[in-house]
C-alpha cells in the first residue's frame, strides 16, 4: 500500500531551511520522513545542495585532496594486474572456441533466405551488409514493386491493397500491392478515417490526460505552498 506523506508547515520550514547544508538523510531522520520523500520534496520545491556543503566530504563527491575514497584508489607506484597482456585467456582450450575475425554465427541466414518478421510481412535476405537490418532485409511486396517499376520514389513505401495482406510468398502479386507516400499512409491510418468510434475514444483519452495532468499539478503547487 501506498505510504501518504502529510507535510506540515513546520517540516516544510524544516526543509527549506536545512537542506541546502545538511546530509538528506540525516534530515529524513530528524523529520521521520522516508529518504525517498524528502528528496521527491525537495525537488518539487526546487531545493539544491549548496556549494559550500557540496565542498565537504559529507557530500559524498569525491574532491582533488580529500580523503573519501583513497584507500581503493589507485597509487601512482601501483601497476594494473593486466600491465603487458592483450586480450584475457582462460586458459586450456578456450582460444579454440572463440569467433574469429570475420566468423558469423550458426544462426546466420544466407542470402535469398525468407522470414516473416515482428509485423507480420515476409521479408527477403538480400546481402549481407552490417548495420541496420533493413541493409540486409527487404520486404517482399517492396521488391515486387521495384522489380516491375523500378526504384522506389523518395518518401513513398510499399503496401497492401486494403484486405489483401498475405504472408504466402506465392500471393504477393502486384496487383495486391501499391506504392504510396508516407503522408498518404498517416492519412489512412488516422483514427478520424479508420473508424469514428475510434477517433471519438482517442479525443476521450486526450481530454482525460489533460484533466488527470491539471489536477496533479494543481495538487502539486498546493503542497508546494
Amino acid at each position: 500500500m501506498k505510504q501518504t506523506i502529510h507535510w506540515t508547515a513546520e517540516h516544510l520550514d524544516k526543509l527549506r531551511q536545512h537542506y541546502p547544508t545538511t546530509r538528506t538523510a540525516d534530515l529524513a531522520e530528524d523529520l521521520q520522513i522516508p529518504l525517498a520523500k524528502v528528496y521527491s520534496k525537495a525537488m518539487a520545491l526546487g531545493l539544491r545542495k549548496n556549494d559550500t556543503f557540496l565542498a565537504t566530504s559529507a557530500s559524498g563527491r569525491i574532491h582533488r585532496g580529500g580523503q573519501l575514497g583513497v584507500q581503493t584508489q589507485f597509487q601512482s607506484e601501483q601497476t594494473p594486474w593486466n600491465a603487458g597482456l592483450k586480450g584475457w585467456d582462460a586458459g586450456g582450450r578456450s582460444s579454440e572456441t572463440r569467433f574469429k575475425p570475420g566468423a558469423k554465427p550458426a544462426t546466420t541466414m544466407p542470402v535469398g533466405s525468407y522470414r516473416i518478421n515482428k509485423d507480420g510481412h515476409l521479408q527477403r535476405k538480400i546481402g549481407e551488409a552490417s548495420g541496420a537490418n533493413h541493409k540486409r532485409w527487404r520486404n517482399v511486396a517492396e521488391l515486387q514493386w521495384i522489380e516491375a517499376n523500378g526504384p522506389l520514389p523518395a518518401g513513398h513505401i510499399v503496401i497492401f491493397r486494403p484486405g489483401m495482406r498475405t504472408a504466402v510468398l506465392e500471393e504477393i502479386t502486384l496487383d495486391r500491392i501499391e506504392c504510396i507516400s508516407r503522408a498518404e499512409n498517416a492519412r489512412r491510418n488516422h483514427p478520424a478515417n479508420k473508424s469514428p468510434e475510434l477517433a471519438r475514444l482517442v479525443q476521450l483519452k486526450g481530454a482525460i490526460t489533460r484533466q488527470v495532468n491539471r489536477i496533479a499539478r494543481e495538487a502539486e503547487e498546493r503542497a508546494a505552498t
